[in-house]
């Protein structure tokens, strides 16, 4: 599903290149965000305004960055137990 908003986003030039590179994550990610919405097909994506897919967009931003971020902290972890 989450394929066709990936796409929303690549034609209306939202995406940078590090997540045009990351399309596994984005997509992903932008299932959890329209699941939390209630937005579970491609129709709705299609028709929802441009204002409305980079509020998505930046939902999906702010989850990559958290989840970077407890990879960062659990690879320290990792790192000062091992290391």
């Amino acid at each position: 599903m989450s394929d066709f908003a990936f796409l929303r986003f690549l034609t209306n030039g939202l995406l940078t290149e590090e997540e045009r590179n990351d399309k596994e994550t984005i997509i992903m990610l932008t299932e959890e965000v329209l699941h939390a919405q209630g937005m579970e097909c491609d129709a709705t994506i299609a028709k929802i305004s441009e204002s409305q897919l980079k509020e998505i967009l930046e939902k999906v931003r702010q989850l990559r960055k958290k989840r970077k971020a407890q990879q960062a902290d659990s690879t320290e972890i990792l790192q000062q137990h091992y290391g």
